[in-house]
């Protein structure tokens, strides 16, 4: 069985289960029973089109089901009413069940998870080893989804940007397990991408396309993390950082401007840099000025526009827009230390670097910022 087909085409089935009146979570039930029965029955007596016998399987599944219970003389009645599968289209139910699955209504865990399960087609032991949580403990998470999303309607305007929003968390939660979180978070914003003319998308899917590029350089043979600077730049994909740019462009085209277009802005002056320093900051800082225009003066932003700010106009500009940006916005600590570390105060630097690192969410981060203490305090100790 071709698993990035049946990725494909799940989707749409599910689509076409709910728009024939079937709720998310018994359409969701009967499409996974249905890949169960293909599991046995495809490789000896594959099907002409996968994606019409998926539709009847599970439409059999849920008439099945529904046999127990009393609308079952309904149900039979829908069986009877039931379209020629080569005939219904899939594209716009699939566009509709990822507003589904990212509805405002559940929490991000939740809404990631069933994404992952309903969009892109994997299992829930896939799922739950990508997570680092016991399958048990995911099919509860899957289970309260599902039940929470029973009453809410698919059509409340503004869903899109929660949909980006879940497809991102998706790319940023990274690369363990058996499952590529990225490259699917990237096969489904570019499935997502050709539903759709919206340019935050295509900025989105730019954005993922360019970052996921330096992934060979972002960590040494030892696995420690090497900041953007220091990185072997002809370890990147040029190719995908090629394709990213030209997502980029053709959303920056239609003049709507959004924050995932700028940040990808960003990524894309990065890329385009031989060398660390031939950086172009004075425009990294311009597509900051946007971003925190566009992101309501966010202070996590703020915080990276200060970063760029330094390296365009030097450390003491730097010191003022650091200054701007409230202490507690997260990585604060880390971004002072290395402030204070390229003005050569390296005692500063190292209890700043050190405080930081307590307070890393991922053990890689964590580290970095340690080995960055132990090269501020040995600075400190020659004198500097």
């Amino acid at each position: 069985m071709d698993e990035a087909r049946l990725r494909e085409i799940v989707p749409g089935v599910i689509g076409v289960l709910e728009r024939r009146g079937v709720d998310f979570a018994t359409a969701e039930d009967a499409v996974q029973d249905a890949l169960v029965s293909a599991l046995s029955s495809w490789p000896t007596d594959p099907p002409r089109d996968e994606f019409a016998w998926l539709v009847t399987a599970s439409w059999r599944k849920v008439v099945d089901a529904a046999r127990s219970d009393q609308a079952r003389r309904r149900r039979e009645e829908a069986v009877e009413r039931e379209p020629a599968p080569e005939l219904v289209p899939d594209e716009d139910d699939t566009l509709q069940l990822y507003f589904r699955c990212a509805h405002p209504a559940l929490s991000s865990s939740a809404a990631v998870a069933l994404t992952l399960r309903a969009v892109a087609g994997l299992t829930t032991a896939q799922i739950a080893r990508a997570h680092l949580v016991p399958e048990a403990t995911m099919a509860q998470r899957i289970s309260r989804a599902k039940r929470t999303l029973r009453g809410h309607r698919l059509d409340r305007p503004g869903d899109l940007a929660t949909v980006l929003r879940v497809l991102y968390l998706i790319f940023n939660e990274g690369y363990g397990g058996d499952v590529d979180l990225a490259a699917e978070a990237i096969r489904v914003t570019c499935r997502l991408a050709s539903l759709t003319d919206e340019p935050e998308v295509a900025g989105l899917l730019a954005l993922m396309l360019i970052h996921d590029a330096r992934r060979a350089s972002r960590t040494d043979a030892q696995g420690r993390l090497v900041p953007l600077g220091e990185q072997d730049r002809s370890l990147w994909n040029t190719s995908q950082i090629a394709e990213g740019v030209e997502a980029l462009q053709a959303a920056l085209a239609r003049d709507r401007l959004g924050e995932y277009q700028a940040q990808a802005a960003i990524a894309a002056l990065h890329a385009d840099a031989r060398t660390a320093d031939e950086t172009d900051w004075p425009q990294i800082v311009g597509w900051y000025d946007e971003l925190v225009r566009l992101t309501a003066d966010s202070a996590v932003v703020r915080l990276n526009r200060a970063v760029a700010v330094g390296e365009a106009d030097g450390p003491a500009l730097w010191l003022r827009a650091l200054s701007e940006v409230p202490a507690d916005t997260p990585r604060w600590l880390a971004v002072s230390a290395y402030l204070h570390e390229q003005r050569g105060e390296f005692a500063v630097a190292a209890t700043e670097y050190a405080d930081a690192a307590d307070a890393a969410t991922s053990t890689a981060e964590r580290d970095h910022l340690r080995r960055c203490a132990a090269r501020a305090r040995a600075a400190s100790s020659l004198g500097g």
